[in-house]
């Protein structure tokens, strides 16, 4: 894929990301980051700029569809314009509005877009629900082990769910990473579970939001890098359990999911009393030396990543 083709991609799912016109400044800020980041990488130079040109809507969308010839490239443009205005819950009118014309436009295929659909759609209603679910890399932790707040066992916890979801990241589908978020939601319930709070699902994602992990940013940031990596595409026979080349960025779920599990510990653990400054100044404390535990078990993430299926991903994110 041409730098031009990565950028028309990439300026198709920001102008999704802002479809709605209703993101918080947080949000916007965060998204501008992003963008900022991968500007450096690959083909992808002046991705900030692009940036400013969609929040000040100065890019035009029939000319970034122009850019996209392939029929493979123009159905993983649909693709994640979609997973962007879905990652964040609810679709707004104005997120369908924007969809619709894009479909319209892009002309995907109607055989590959309508299985796409209904993959999508089914993995957003099952995250629409907070039901534990076992993550262990070989077994289920032993009844014994969700009791109580057992530092070792909700350690052992985070660190499966940080092996699953930079597993998933290494998919090359475009909905896999969508599994990321509601997983992260289920594990935060797992702790709070652990230390005797009921939460839904609403206050989770306020707590992850609060925490800085912006839902459709974070999205947004797992298709990038994919995408610039070069592990997302259309090729041939490709089975849900093909890792095929490394993304860029090797597994960032992976960090960004353990230093939300530990800062989500220390939350509950000390009774909910850490204002929203703290936890973002320990999620970013975490972070960093998550990242450097990803290459320690890179092995297992990729292990992981071969064996998962389409079935598996669905069962995990009902909480099966």
């Amino acid at each position: 894929m041409s730098p031009q083709e990565q950028q028309a991609i990439l300026t198709i799912a920001l102008m999704a990301a802002l479809a709605d016109g209703a993101k918080a400044d947080a949000e916007r800020e965060s998204i501008r980051g992003i963008a900022e980041s991968l500007g450096g990488e690959g083909g992808a130079a002046g991705l900030a700029r692009v940036y400013q040109d969609v929040l000040l809507k100065r890019v035009d969308l029939a000319a970034c569809v122009a850019r996209l010839g392939d029929p493979g490239q123009r159905e993983l443009a649909y693709e994640m314009a979609v997973c962007v205005c879905d990652a964040d819950g609810a679709r707004s009118p104005a997120e369908t509005a924007f969809l619709a014309d894009l479909k319209a436009r892009l002309r995907p295929d109607a055989a590959e877009s309508a299985a796409f659909e209904k993959a999508e759609a089914e993995l957003v209603d099952a995250a629409a629900t907070v039901a534990p679910v076992a993550v262990a890399a070989a077994a289920a932790p032993v009844e014994s082990e969700r009791r109580g707040p057992d530092g070792a066992a909700l350690d052992k916890s985070i660190l499966n769910y940080a092996l699953l979801n930079g597993a998933l990241e290494l998919l090359p589908q475009s909905w896999a990473s969508m599994a990321i978020i509601p997983l992260q939601v289920k594990m935060v319930y797992e702790i709070g579970k652990a230390h005797g709070v009921e939460l839904d699902q609403g206050h989770i994602r306020e707590f992850i939001a609060a925490v800085g992990v912006g839902l459709t940013s974070q999205y947004l940031e797992q298709f990038g890098r994919k995408l610039i990596g070069g592990l997302l595409g259309k090729a041939a026979g490709r089975a849900l359990g093909g890792v095929g080349r490394a993304a860029t960025g090797m597994a960032f779920s992976f960090a960004t999911t353990y230093a939300l599990g530990q800062v989500a510990k220390r939350y509950y653990a000390g009774g909910r009393q850490m204002s929203t400054d703290l936890l973002k100044q320990s999620f970013q404390d975490l972070l960093g030396p998550a990242k450097q535990m990803q290459s320690q078990y890179l092995p297992q993430i990729q292990q992981k990543a071969a064996t998962l299926d389409a079935g598996q991903v669905m069962a995990m994110v009902r909480g099966r």
